[in-house]
């Protein structure tokens, strides 16, 4: 290669090729500075190649090798990790806040200013037991509390409701921009040439759409350059995998199986009801040392399992501390567990017999709840909603932040808890109430009377899961007195504790059913009160030229089956008053029966006990909480209190997580982002470099010319 005018006029032609590259990156920063998601360019020059010569070697100029993108993954690794958070408390933070307005008692007339008037009505009618304007105050302050509960429990319902639209909503906008990231994945393998051709653009849009899904759900990448691209959830879940893409869904209730490989149970879990928690359901030993659980029976020797809520870190207990067991049965004698009915049947039909024999450890799990689930081909789905154990940790196994972890949180874990926590405090209200109600006495004596809480066998013993009695568990073993008067003379014919034997026996819930119960209205008291059933409920009457009152119930029988109760119903949502006495308030029982058999206007004895009951420490029992004992006003209290301290943790989560997104997305602008006053500054000195490649040029060109007008 010869040197000279020629190649000097070459070297100009780079050097000018270099600094129109250099001016057109750098305008192009300039024109996008306010772009979301543009990352700044720039063109790494390399010399020419060296030619040896004399007197030495002498270089060909530069040559504008690639436009690079600045970004530092590392940083933006880091981001979208506390970016997810960020939002996922940030959105649980908005959404405890309407919760904490919907529970604000500043108005005086929240939940615990209609409890304390109910309270007091009782005070205002245990001074005047028989005037008619005080115990109408006490059912209209009970309307009052029922009504508010009843609002609280709508409005937390329709919030979970909302939330169902909104999640729904977002799981669309998520697989969109899975789908477009494993596209812009696949337009990244064709067109980006690695140091040649960077597809910067292509970069930019993809980084721009995975700030966009880590918004929605946790994410983590590998990059292995180009389009090969993976995302996959905090879990491990993959979303995308270069060009191919995943789905989520948005579904509603299923069950899944886990056996163990050794159980030969041929059928299926059926339930009915539903729940704002998952239900694992676990298979324990028949025996100690034993493996084997047992069938699917009636009987008592019937598999057992133990039932967990928050994905068998913790078991449900009863009321003592000790972990409750049901028993695997059958449609014809399908168990309670919390909200849900659960029954084994075949595998064809839920109402048929399974075969085969349950081994510990066998597993079933029930969502009965829209649930969220990740989608790897149509025959492998995996539940990923976000569940929180009862001990406040993360199940890490499932979706943890963004948006979407922080709806279906907000709706299971504390919405959930809200209206459990309140459904327990009606339930509390509604139990103590009428066990107290149900051993009073009002102004008048019965003819007849309805039970208002029914069963679903009236074969089965009262306190079994399978009978389906409300309060059912709240039975003990005791004596239930009746009282029985002459209607024409007032007198009093006959007192007695029902006879469950003949002999005097005393109620027992874990044997005695329905059936017995009426059994024993019939045999103590001859033919003096008639008892039947009457759509599973329980009904009185009294034989002609009879009447009668209830007394002294240590059982609960009486409240337990709705007879001679104030309330009816279990739950904010079902909760009323009983119509046998919002129909008569000579019924609302402010005294009681004394042991001369006597009811007097002017006792207060049963009034005293409903107001005493403010103050009074009774026991509260929930899935997450077990059981507590405090007064009903205190327990509501801790509600309202669990709401505000919910609302703060999610503030300072939020601030938290957002000062350190804030701090790596600031890091990323730093090495990513247009500063004007840079470009401006390159400008100038690019438009010098540009000028001087023209100078040479043109002086190249003057040599040129001096050449040829040599004359030989």
């Amino acid at each position: 290669m010869s040197f000279g005018a020629n190649s000097i006029l070459d070297m100009g032609r780079w050097a000018l090729f270099a600094s129109q590259t250099q001016l057109q990156v750098t305008g192009q920063n300039i024109a996008n500075v306010n772009t979301d998601g543009y990352s700044r360019r720039s063109v790494v020059l390399e010399e020419g190649m060296y030619i040896d010569y004399s007197p030495g070697q002498l270089g060909t100029g530069v040559v504008a090798k690639e436009v690079v993108r600045h970004f530092d993954d590392m940083v933006e690794a880091m981001y979208l990790q506390q970016s997810a958070l960020t939002d996922k408390w940030g959105n649980l933070w908005e959404q405890l806040k309407s919760v904490e307005n919907l529970l604000n008692e500043s108005s005086g007339t929240g939940v615990s200013d209609s409890l304390s008037k109910y309270f007091n009505s009782w005070n205002e009618v245990s001074q005047r037991p028989d005037n008619y304007g005080a115990r109408q105050t006490v059912l209209n302050d009970a309307a009052t509390l029922i009504s508010t509960l009843r609002q609280v429990d709508t409005d937390l319902s329709l919030m979970q409701e909302r939330i169902n639209g909104d999640v729904a909503a977002q799981v669309n906008e998520a697989n969109k921009l899975m789908e477009e990231i494993a596209s812009l994945n696949e337009e990244i393998q064709v067109h980006n040439v690695e140091g040649q051709n960077n597809a910067n653009a292509l970069f930019d849009e993809r980084a721009r759409k995975v700030r966009d899904l880590a918004k929605l759900v946790d994410v983590k990448t590998i990059d292995n350059g180009g389009g090969n691209f993976t995302i996959l959830t905090q879990a491990g879940q993959t979303l995308v995998d270069g060009e191919s893409h995943f789905s989520l869904e948005f579904n509603s209730a299923v069950k899944t199986e886990d056996l163990r490989p050794d159980s030969t149970f041929a059928g299926n879990v059926y339930f009915d009801g539903n729940d704002d928690y998952e239900y694992t359901i676990e298979f324990v030993a028949s025996n100690s040392g034993s493996t084997e659980a047992g069938q699917v029976t009636s009987g008592s020797n019937s598999a057992e399992f133990r039932v967990s809520l928050d994905g068998g870190v913790s078991w449900l207990t009863n009321e003592d501390g000790s972990e409750r067991r049901f028993h695997a049965r059958d449609y014809d004698s399908r168990v309670n567990v919390e909200g849900l009915q659960i029954w084994f049947g075949s595998d064809t039909n839920s109402k048929g017999t399974p075969a085969g024999t349950f081994q510990k450890g066998d597993r079933y799990i029930i969502s009965p709840h829209q649930g969220l689930y990740w989608v790897q081909n149509t025959s492998s789905v995996e539940e990923i909603t976000p569940q929180q154990h009862f001990n406040g940790e993360e199940n890490s196994r499932r979706l943890t932040g963004g948006s979407i972890a922080a709806l279906l949180t907000f709706r299971d874990t504390y919405v959930g808890k809200y209206r459990s926590k309140l459904d327990e405090l009606a339930r509390t209200v509604v139990w103590e109430t009428n066990r107290r109600h149900s051993q009073g006495a009002g102004l008048q004596t019965y003819t007849t009377l309805d039970g208002t809480y029914q069963v679903d066998y009236t074969n089965k013993a009262l306190a079994s899961d399978s009978t389906g009695l409300a309060f059912g568990d709240k039975l003990q073993s005791g004596s239930s007195f009746v009282y029985i008067y002459n209607e024409s003379t007032g007198l009093l014919a006959s007192s007695a504790a029902l006879d469950f034997d003949g002999n005097g026996g005393t109620f027992n819930p874990a044997i005695h059913t329905l059936e017995d119960v009426v059994t024993a209205f019939d045999n103590t008291y001859g033919n003096m009160i008639d008892a039947s059933i009457v759509n599973n409920k329980i009904q009185l009457k009294a034989a002609d030229g009879y009447s009668f009152a209830f007394g002294t119930d240590s059982a609960g029988l009486y409240a337990a089956l709705g007879i001679n109760t104030f309330f009816r119903g279990e739950t904010a949502k079902d909760m009323v008053i009983n119509e046998k006495i919002s129909s008569d308030i000579d019924y609302l029982a402010t005294g009681h029966v004394n042991g001369s058999g006597e009811m007097n206007a002017g006792d207060n004895s049963t009034a005293l006990s409903m107001y005493k009951l403010r103050e009074e420490n009774v026991t509260t029992h929930t899935a997450h909480e077990g059981a507590t004992t405090q007064t009903i006003l205190d327990y509501y209290n801790g509600i309202v209190g669990n709401v505000g301290s919910d609302t703060n943790r999610a503030e300072f989560n939020k601030n938290f997580y957002g000062t350190l997104s804030n701090d790596l997305n600031e890091r990323q602008q730093q090495v990513s982002g247009v500063n004007l006053d840079e470009e401006m500054s390159d400008l100038i000195k690019y438009q010098a470099s540009y000028t001087a490649a023209a100078k040479l040029i043109s002086t190249a060109d003057q040599m040129l010319q001096t050449i040829l007008s040599l004359k030989p």
